[in-house]
């Protein structure tokens, strides 16, 4: 049964994973049906993980999330089995991210401290899901190198325990990673890699829809627009009508010359007809509307789509969207009016002119060695005022780890203080750009 429950997951194949898990919570729950010692709550807590990541692949939420929330607290109840725990907690992150970018980041770290207290960190595909679920909150706040070694952690520990659905989503995230850095070639052997991988699934997945979507708003700035056309005809009515793919189609109609297109297509996101699943894409279709009424040659309008874009970008600081749809000269004329969102602004405008200068004469030199997983925790509390003792009980280690995590990183950096380091590792993308607390 668990057998045919891994193959069914390993396919996607939504039906027959509900249908294998029920019958396993119906084990479970049937006083005496096995006798494994406490197998029995152990196959309870494995079925409800994977009745909610198949919802959650389905896009059903609310179910996956009380599968999640039974599944942890099956596994907490259990005791002696942390390994379950670390399933549902990495799952429930990545579940996490898409509502509250902060809760996905707190249970994603703390499936990861789960993984480094029993050794853990390199293996099976649960711990790669924590990875992964921490990516997609760094990777939309727009700290595009912190990202990367996320992802090469869980690329390293995919290698050696192979799971579709979870390679699928790290490709997708390298896909999302060069396109928010303008590397479209390397976006595009990414979208391969989720393609190849999608085309041995029994349903579509969740992330597949949404990284179609950026597949093709790329292919439409880059001036793909009959290829961008002809994938949004052969699509369904339904998916082709969701707030995602409005995003692209006004993208599309943007490299048309087309801001009325682009209006008009984008008109049902505001107006509630059409969903926006995640709030990113809603940033998305504002600063789309945004360019397009700059175009017409309404300011008014123009300014209030950018503000409303830079007042849900604020709470979680996600920056990335404003790199997919990059329009340094409105927020550059924006911060000059009466924005409460100056500071954003500036965070915003430095990672473009990052970027940019990337583009002129590639990437800061990179790190002959790259920088730890304790380091990096390390390194994120250097720009704050907090002296070494105070950082030391923040991260639960001793001052003598953290001076070891210290001078290490210092070395790695090649940099001799604490403000160097600051510098030299915002430089490298591995902090934001500014002061200004997430």
């Amino acid at each position: 049964m668990l057998v045919r429950l891994w193959l069914a997951r390993a396919r996607n194949d939504l039906d027959a994973v509900a249908e294998e898990a029920q019958r396993l919570l119906e084990l479970a729950d049937t006083p005496g049906a096995i006798d494994v010692g406490d197998g029995d709550e152990g196959l309870r807590a494995t079925a409800l993980i994977d009745l909610g990541a198949a919802e959650m692949s389905a896009g059903r939420l609310e179910a996956a999330e009380g599968h999640f929330e039974q599944g942890l607290e099956e596994a907490r109840r259990i005791g002696r089995r942390p390994l379950l725990e670390l399933a549902a907690l990495s799952h429930w992150a990545l579940l996490s991210v898409v509502r509250s970018p902060a809760r996905g980041e707190q249970r994603a770290r703390e499936a990861i401290e789960l993984a480094r207290a029993n050794g853990w960190e390199e293996t099976g595909s649960a711990v790669a899901t924590a990875y992964l679920a921490l990516v997609g909150v760094i990777l939309w706040r727009g700290q595009l190198s912190e990202a990367e070694c996320w992802l090469d952690c869980a690329e390293l520990v995919l290698h050696r325990f192979a799971e579709p659905t979870t390679a699928m989503t790290l490709y997708g995230a390298r896909a999302l990673l060069a396109f928010g850095r303008g590397r479209h070639g390397d976006a595009m052997t990414a979208h391969r890699a989720v393609e190849s991988i999608e085309w041995g699934f029994a349903t579509r997945h969740l992330v597949t829809a949404e990284v179609r979507a950026l597949k093709l708003e790329m292919l439409a700035q880059l001036g793909e627009t009959e290829v961008v056309q002809r994938a949004l005809d052969d699509m369904d009515e339904d998916l082709r009508a969701s707030g995602m793919m409005r995003v692209v189609q006004a993208t599309l109609r943007l490299a048309r010359a087309d801001p009325e297109g682009a209006t008009t297509t984008l008109a049902p996101i505001f107006t509630g007809a059409a969903t926006t699943e995640y709030v990113r894409w809603e940033i998305q279709a504002l600063l789309l509307r945004a360019s397009a009424a700059d175009t017409l040659g309404d300011a008014g309008a123009s300014s209030r789509a950018l503000e409303r874009a830079l007042e849900l970008a604020e709470p979680d600081g996600l920056l990335l969207p404003f790199l997919l749809h990059p329009a340094p000269e409105l927020l550059e004329r924006h911060r000059r009016l009466r924005t409460t969102h100056a500071s954003l602004i500036s965070d915003i405008l430095n990672l473009l002119a990052g970027r940019a200068s990337a583009a002129r004469t590639g990437d800061a030199e990179p790190l002959q060695e790259p920088l730890s997983e304790g380091e990096l925790r390390v390194l994120r509390y250097l720009p704050t005022n907090l002296r070494g003792p105070e950082i030391a009980a923040e991260l639960f280690v001793s001052t003598n780890t953290l001076r070891t995590h210290l001078r290490n990183a210092y070395a790695k950096l090649g940099v001799h203080s604490r403000t160097d380091a600051v510098k030299r590792a915002r430089e490298l993308g591995l902090l934001s750009p500014s002061r200004r607390e997430r």
